[in-house]
C-alpha cells in the first residue's frame, strides 16, 4: 500500500542531462571562492517567446536533475507522478527546469569530482555549503537560460528549503514559491537523526578521512546505515504498521549483510544497500549539514524579519503524519509570512504516508491539485478572464454581505466554503488582499481553483497564525451556529480585522417555533437548518434577540444589522425576531 519514494531510482543517468559551467568565481556564504563550478540540469517543455513560462523544480537530499521521464525510452524520474504533459506541473504549459544541487554527486560540482586546483578528488576538502549557495548556483543557470523571472520555484523537503531561500535571496527573479513538507528550520529531533547518519559514515573504517575514491573499499556500510535512519524518518508510524505488521516475521530474502529477521529489517537493508549504488557518502555529509544549518529563526517574529518586502505569492503544504518536517514548522512560517504582509496560502493534507507523502501517489489528488491551481493562476496574465460570476448565483445573505464590504480592500472569509463569495469580490477588488479559511479540503480546493489564497484551519482551533488587524473586514457566513466558543471567535475576528460581518440563522423564526410547539418535533427547514436532530453540525440555537443581548453583555459594538426572509428574499423591519429567518450584523470592538 505504501511504496518507497526510491522505488524506481537507479545509478543510471538520463541521456537528456545538460551541463553549464559557470564562468565566474563564486563566493560562497562561508567566504570560500569556488571556481570552475559546473551545474547539471534538465529541461522539459518549451520556453515561450516571452520567456515567462519557466518554473524551477528543486529536489530533496537524494534527488537529482532527472525529475521526470522525457519519453518512454527514458529512465524513471523521481517525480514522474507530478511533472509531465498533462500532469500537475504541466510541461505542455510550463518550461520546467530541474538542476542537481551544489555538493551533490549527480553531475553538479561536488565532493566526488576533481578539484581543478589540486587535480585530485575534492573528498572531505569540499567546502562547507549552505542552501543559499545552492540557490546562487541555480540563479546563474536561470540567467544563462535567458530567463528574467520564474513563474514559481517548487520543492519538497530540502527542495522546499531551496524554494523558500529563492524567495528570500532572489525575490525579484520569481513570482511565487511553493514549499511541500518544508518549514523554517529542522527540529532538534530531526537534526539528531542526521548527526547519527553522519557519524555512521565518518566512523566507517573505510572512510579514510573522506579520501576514499582511489581506494578499493569505500564507506558503504556507514552510508547504508545513514540511509536506513533516513527511511525511518521518511515514514509514519501508521505507514510502517500497514507495510510491515501483517508479515512482521516473514522478511523478504534480500542479499545483504545487514540484519533481516523482521520484514522491516529486510526493507531497511534493501534500501540501504540500494542507496550505496547511486550516492556518495561525502555528498550525504555535505548536503545533510546544509539542510541542518538552514535556520530562518526560532520564532515567527525573527523569521518575519527575513521575509519582509518580498512581494511574492507563497503556498505552503504540510502533511499530517510528517514528523520529520511537522505541520507546526509550516504554520510558524505561515504566521511569519502574514506578519511580513506577504500573500500566503497554507494547507495541511491529511496523510498516513509521513514525510514521503509529497513523492507518493496516495494523497496526490489533494497536494497535486493545490499546486496546479496555484501555479496556473500565477501564470494567468488577466485573472479577470478566469471567472466572471453572476451576482444572481450568490445566496441572498451573500448578496447583502457584498453591500457591507464595499470600500474594504483586505477581506478574510472565515468558513469560505468553495470561495464563491470571495470569487465575486475579487472581480471588483483587484488591488486588495483576499483570504479564505475552511477546514474542508475539498471545498478549499474549489476556492483555490478560483485563484483565491486559502488557509486550512479549524475555526474552533487557535487562529493566532493570523496577526492583528491584517484585514479590513472578516466575514463569518452561516457558520456561527456551528462554533464551539462564540465569544472567542468573535474576539478573534475583531482582532484580525477592523470590523466583522456575520450572518446566522434565526432559530426563533415562526415556522420553527410552530414545528416545535404544534408538532412536537425538532425544528428543521431548508439550508443550514436542513439537518436531522441526530446529524446536525449546529451547536447553537440562538435567536436574533439572543445575539443582540450577547453583544451588549460582551461589549461588542453593533455597527449595522439587517434581517431577512430568505424565502421571499425580502427585508424584515418589524417583528424581525419572529418573521426573519436570517440575521446579518456588522460588529467591532
Amino acid at each position: 500500500m505504501y511504496k518507497s519514494s526510491d522505488e524506481n531510482r537507479s545509478n543510471q543517468f538520463s541521456k537528456h542531462i545538460k551541463h553549464y559551467k559557470i564562468p565566474e568565481l563564486l563566493t560562497l556564504s562561508s567566504g570560500y571562492e569556488l571556481s570552475d563550478c559546473e551545474i547539471s540540469y534538465e529541461t522539459y517543455g518549451i520556453l515561450n517567446k516571452e520567456k515567462n513560462n519557466a518554473l524551477l523544480v528543486c529536489h530533496a537530499i537524494s534527488g537529482d536533475s532527472h525529475v521526470a521521464k522525457h519519453d518512454d525510452s527514458d529512465i524513471e524520474g523521481w517525480w514522474d507522478i507530478f511533472v509531465g504533459p498533462g500532469k500537475y506541473i504541466d510541461t505542455n504549459k510550463f518550461f520546467v527546469i530541474s538542476s542537481n544541487v551544489l555538493g551533490s554527486c549527480m553531475g553538479t560540482t561536488g565532493p566526488n569530482q576533481i578539484n581543478s586546483a589540486t587535480n585530485k578528488y575534492w573528498g572531505a576538502d569540499f567546502p562547507e555549503i549552505s542552501i543559499s549557495d545552492m540557490v546562487l548556483v541555480q540563479s546563474k543557470l536561470i540567467a544563462h537560460l535567458g530567463i528574467k523571472k520564474l513563474v514559481s520555484v517548487v520543492g519538497g523537503s530540502l527542495g522546499a528549503y531551496q524554494a523558500i531561500q529563492w524567495g528570500i535571496q532572489f525575490p525579484e527573479k520569481t513570482q511565487s514559491v511553493v514549499s511541500l513538507a518544508g518549514g523554517s528550520r529542522l527540529t532538534s529531533q530531526s537534526i539528531a537523526f542526521d548527526i547519527i547518519g553522519r557519524n555512521a559514515i565518518r566512523r566507517d573504517p573505510y572512510f579514510y578521512g573522506g579520501q576514499y575514491y582511489d581506494k578499493e573499499e569505500s564507506p558503504d556500510t556507514g552510508l547504508a546505515l545513514a540511509r536506513m535512519l533516513g527511511h525511518i524518518t521518511y515514514l509514519s508510524q501508521q505507514s510502517m504498521s500497514d507495510k510491515f505488521d501483517d508479515d512482521r516475521y516473514e522478511p523478504k530474502d534480500v542479499d545483504t549483510n545487514f540484519e533481516k529477521q523482521f520484514s522491516v529489517g529486510s526493507y531497511l537493508a534493501y534500501q540501504g544497500d540500494k542507496f550505496v549504488e547511486r550516492f556518495d557518502p561525502n555528498s550525504y555529509i555535505v548536503l545533510s549539514q546544509a539542510m541542518d544549518k538552514f535556520d530562518l529563526g526560532e520564532n515567527s517574529i525573527s523569521i518575519s524579519n527575513k521575509l519582509k518586502n518580498k512581494n511574492l505569492k507563497w503556498f505552503l503544504i504540510s502533511f499530517s503524519s510528517d514528523w520529520l518536517f511537522p505541520t507546526s514548522l509550516s504554520q510558524e512560517l505561515t504566521k511569519a509570512l502574514f506578519m511580513a504582509k506577504e500573500q500566503v496560502s497554507f494547507v495541511e493534507v491529511p496523510s498516513n504516508c509521513g514525510h514521503d507523502a509529497f513523492l507518493l501517489e496516495d494523497d496526490i489528488d489533494y497536494y497535486g491539485k493545490y499546486v496546479s491551481n496555484f501555479i496556473e493562476h500565477i501564470f494567468i496574465e488577466d485573472e479577470n478572464t478566469n471567472s466572471k460570476q453572476n451576482k444572481k448565483s450568490l445566496s441572498f445573505d451573500h448578496e447583502l454581505i457584498l453591500d457591507f464590504v464595499i470600500g474594504s480592500k483586505n477581506i478574510i472569509d472565515m468558513g469560505c466554503g468553495d470561495g464563491s463569495l470571495l470569487d465575486y469580490i475579487k472581480n471588483y477588488n483587484q488591488d486588495g488582499s483576499l483570504l479564505g479559511i475552511d477546514n474542508n479540503l475539498d471545498e478549499l480546493l474549489h476556492a483555490s481553483q478560483k485563484g483565491i489564497p486559502v488557509l486550512s484551519l479549524d475555526l474552533n482551533s487557535d487562529l493566532s497564525i493570523i496577526g492583528d488587524k491584517q484585514f479590513d473586514t472578516a466575514i463569518l457566513s452561516l457558520t456561527l451556529q456551528a462554533i464551539d466558543n462564540v465569544e472567542k471567535i468573535l474576539n478573534e475576528m475583531c482582532r484580525i480585522a477592523d470590523k466583522a460581518i456575520l450572518s446566522f440563522p434565526n432559530f426563533a423564526y415562526y415556522p420553527l417555533r410552530n414545528m416545535l410547539y404544534e408538532e412536537g418535533r425538532a425544528p428543521k427547514s431548508k439550508g443550514v437548518l436542513g439537518y436531522e436532530w441526530y446529524n446536525t453540525p449546529n451547536k447553537r440555537y440562538m435567536s436574533i434577540v439572543d445575539f443582540e443581548e450577547f453583544c451588549s453583555q460582551k461589549k461588542f459594538k453593533i455597527i449595522n444589522s439587517r434581517f431577512l426572509n430568505s424565502n421571499t428574499r425580502e427585508f424584515v423591519q418589524e417583528e424581525y425576531n419572529y418573521k426573519a429567518d436570517l440575521g446579518i450584523f456588522i460588529i467591532s470592538k
